[in-house]
């Protein structure tokens, strides 16, 4: 598909026309939503006194767990309160509801309510704050996970080298520009009433399955319309249902609109973020480095309730192979329960947990073998011995297999080998001269070319579904109406153009509505990078519907066949009906040449306005609801095998970086990015995700650092303390390219998705910095550098 003009929602973006969340219109008996949330990690509840919040001026309601019809939410399993009621279990839970005519009446009451919450410090009772203390206290959420492949215990016992570690990463804030925001209406009260919800929300049924459930209606009294969010990236896919459904409590039980909008550092503090790792590892390889067998043990910080943890572990299990081959393998993993916001979705959920695992014991064999840890991947991808090591550990065929294309182009395109040498050269000189004692600009540089294989479909089989609304108007112009949210990543961009391509009309001719679970019911989350693929699918097979009765009646009123004709495929198949260029065109194959255009003899030309009209009264249906469920998917928890994904997004980067040893600043001087994204559905677009998905991974490996009092509140919690990639951070020479594969024949056009895969090449700038002080050397143990390595810890360890 050709790209698609984008600057009709970029207009609108910069300046400022688009509408979020708090940009509705407030009507003139609006409340102000906020609420009280405990100030401590962990604690019982031994009273709630209001009384005196409830006098303030302005003040409509305050409302606790007792206002709520079932006072229990969440992601999978419903293990969170909504408002808390006997125990707090992290800083941020909320406790008390207030409704105020105003921001100030609102924030005033909340300062007189009076929450009593009994702490402990005996084991067992206190506050578990991390992942260490959380495996001592044996303090865990979910089940055990486990993949397993193969002997691992017997090769690791005769591997020629063997070696055993600990790798740790923290988490990330998503840093979505729009909070958590909810607006709610109550309408048509005299028919039961119908809460109205719009939410900055990744997934709109599963707000409007929650909101439902808390105020004990059923599903069909609850709409909930998400136009647009500033942002999600994971964070919105589940926690934006509970502040919905505060919301929804005070529209529902005053009857007023209610709106709650979180603050920038409210958002930041009680919020989940990505989790963060500790995995203890064991691999055994021969002396050209290939991997014969790896154990790993992976905890991940859940938070303190489950969430989409599970799932999150699940995809980091999934994806310890990355690229490569790995005959015997066991993969463990286990969610550390602590008293912090419950962790949740953020783009690549565990897959780049699981990547950097596996690149950094890359770059540890690499390192005691003294070679260049290119080799090291190039010898243990998938797909070198003709089919016999292309099985991943969970027994899925990586099919459509371009690594070794894309690692083959990037090398020759960056000069990889050719700046490899010249960062060897440069650390050695200024080595030199540290040892002679010169005078010396102490710089050192990194380079790291790293490939990624990212799995794209949800790991829950029964998410990988969607269904699409299309509307032809007797104009000639159209809606569509999918499950996909709009997040800033041009989803409906992709889907007018799949719209229309399949009727062949000028795109601006579409328009994608806001999502609505009133139409569009029981959609999934616009995650797993799969919102394009879903809804673009479900919505081609809604046009095509409309399409097949369009050609049908061109078919009966040009071609003058019978509709007894018309089902037999021997009739229709001596006419073909095209729709391009807004044009209708019918004529009869055996009197066409395709060399000579003027033999045409029975060409029938309509413009598709025209036909549309002419459809009309002839009572030709022009609106089609359709539907698509993801093909070949399928995972045996029982036996941890099976084919959980569609296909894979494959990519590779080379990133060079110079690290300044005086103050352990990290600057990359040049990113060459090459991605398989099969037949692009939009160049520009997918490339601007290639762009902004990188930098995010960037930020996660070096400056995006959270850090917890030792009583579990958030100190990093504004822009003032946690550091996302700015201007200066971005790469000196940055380069995005894509290959030509039209071999993915599984998805729409040819397509694969590019929404979370290229974060995981951010790692590449990691295990930069990882080689450029091990090719420095100045430390002789080994460097067990975590994630985000700041300048604090490349300081320390040169």
């Amino acid at each position: 598909m050709d790209s698609r003009n984008i600057l009709d929602l970029a207009y609108t973006h910069v300046t400022g026309e688009s509408e979020f969340i708090d940009d509705r219109l407030k009507f003139p008996n609006e409340l102000v939503v906020d609420f009280v949330y405990s100030p401590v990690a962990r604690g019982k509840i031994k009273k709630i006194d209001f009384k005196d919040a409830l006098q303030v001026d302005g003040v409509v309601g305050i409302y606790t767990h007792k206002d709520i019809h079932h006072n229990a939410w969440g992601g999978v399993v419903a293990d969170q309160p909504i408002l808390a009621a006997t125990e707090v279990n992290y800083i941020g839970e909320p406790v008390v509801v207030v409704a105020a005519e105003n921001i100030l009446s609102a924030k005033k009451a909340k300062k007189l309510i009076k929450i009593e919450i009994e702490t402990s410090e005996t084991e067992g009772e206190s506050k578990i704050l991390d992942i260490d203390t959380a495996i001592k206290n044996n303090y865990f959420l979910g089940s055990p996970q486990k993949i397993e492949t193969g002997d691992v215990d017997a090769v690791l016992k005769t591997s020629p080298h063997t070696f055993k570690g600990v790798f740790e990463n923290g988490g990330q804030e998503h840093f979505y520009f729009e909070t958590q925001s909810t607006v709610a209406y109550l309408k048509d009260g005299d028919n039961g009433g119908v809460l109205e919800l719009h939410s900055s929300s990744q997934h709109p049924t599963e707000v409007q399955h929650v909101v439902a459930h808390a105020l004990g209606l059923k599903q069909h009294q609850v709409v909930c319309i998400v136009k647009r969010m500033g942002g999600g990236f994971g964070g919105k896919e589940a926690q934006a249902s509970h502040y919905a459904a505060l919301a929804a409590l005070v529209a529902y039980k005053s009857g007023r609109p209610a709106r709650l909008v979180l603050g920038r550092d409210d958002d930041m503090k009680i919020t989940g973020k990505r989790h963060a790792f500790k995995s203890f590892y064991e691999v055994g390889f021969d002396e050209k480095g290939k991997i014969l067998a790896l154990k790993v043990q992976m905890y991940s910080n859940g938070g303190a309730y489950l969430d989409l943890s599970g799932a999150i572990l699940q995809r980091a299990l999934f994806h310890i192979d990355n690229a490569y081959y790995i005959p015997n393998a066991r993969i463990e993993g286990k969610i550390a329960r602590t008293n912090l916001p419950p962790n949740t979705a953020f783009r690549g959920f565990g897959g780049p947990q699981g990547v950097a695992i596996i690149e950094n014991i890359i770059e540890e064999i690499a390192m005691k073998l003294s070679k260049n840890p290119l080799d090291i991947r190039k010898i243990n991808l998938y797909g070198l011995d003709q089919g016999k090591n292309d099985v991943t550990i969970y027994g899925q065929t990586v099919k459509n297999n371009m690594l070794h294309t894309l690692i083959r182009d990037i090398e020759e395109s960056s000069e990889y080998k050719k700046r490899f040498k010249e960062a060897c050269d440069f650390n050695k000189a200024v080595k030199d001269k540290i040892k002679n004692k010169q005078k010396v600009d102490f710089k050192l540089r990194g380079i790291s070319l790293m490939p990624v294989k990212f799995g794209i479909s949800f790991t829950a089989t029964f998410l990988n579904q969607g269904n699409a609304l299309v509307n032809v108007y007797t104009d000639g112009s159209i809606q569509v109406s999918t499950g996909a949210t709009e997040m800033g990543q041009s989803v409906y961009t992709k889907i007018r153009g799949v719209v229309s391509d399949v009727f062949g009309i000028d795109y601006n001719l579409i328009r994608v509505m806001p999502t609505s679970t009133e139409k569009n019911p029981n959609t999934s989350p616009t995650a797993a990078s799969s919102g394009a693929d879903i809804n673009c699918s479900a919505a081609f097979n809604a046009a095509s519907m409309i399409k097949e009765r369009l050609s049908d009646f061109v078919l009966m009123k040009y071609a003058k066949l019978s509709r007894e004709e018309l089902q037999s495929n021997a009739a229709k198949n001596k006419w073909t009906v095209e729709f391009e260029n807004g044009e209708v065109c019918c004529f009869n194959n055996e009197n066409n040449n395709e060399n000579d255009s003027d033999s045409k003899n029975d060409i029938k030309k309509i413009k598709f306005t025209d036909l549309v009209k002419e459809a009309y009264f002839a009572r030709i249906n022009l609106g089609a609801q359709a539907f698509y469920k993801t093909p070949e998917i399928y995972f045996d928890p029982l036996t941890a095998k099976g084919q959980p994904f569609l296909y894979f997004t494959q990519g590779a980067a080379v990133s060079e970086v110079e690290i300044d040893g005086y103050t352990g600043n990290t600057k990359i001087l040049r990113t060459d990015i090459l991605m398989d994204l099969g037949k692009s559905l939009n160049e520009k677009i997918d490339k601007g995700q290639v762009a902004g998905a990188y930098l995010q991974g960037v930020g996660w490996v070096t400056t995006e650092e959270l850090r917890y009092s030792d009583k579990g509140a958030l100190l990093t919690h504004s822009p003032t303390t946690y550091k996302i990639p700015n201007i200066q951070d971005t790469p000196r020479i940055f380069n995005i390219d894509l290959i030509t594969n039209d071999q993915n024949t599984v998805n729409i056009y040819g397509s694969k998705a590019v929404g979370e895969p290229p974060f995981l090449l951010g790692i590449s700038v990691w295990t930069a910095i990882k080689w450029a002080i091990n090719n420095f050397n100045l430390n002789a143990n080994n460097l067990n550098l975590k994630i985000p390595a700041t300048a604090e810890d490349i300081l320390l360890a040169l």
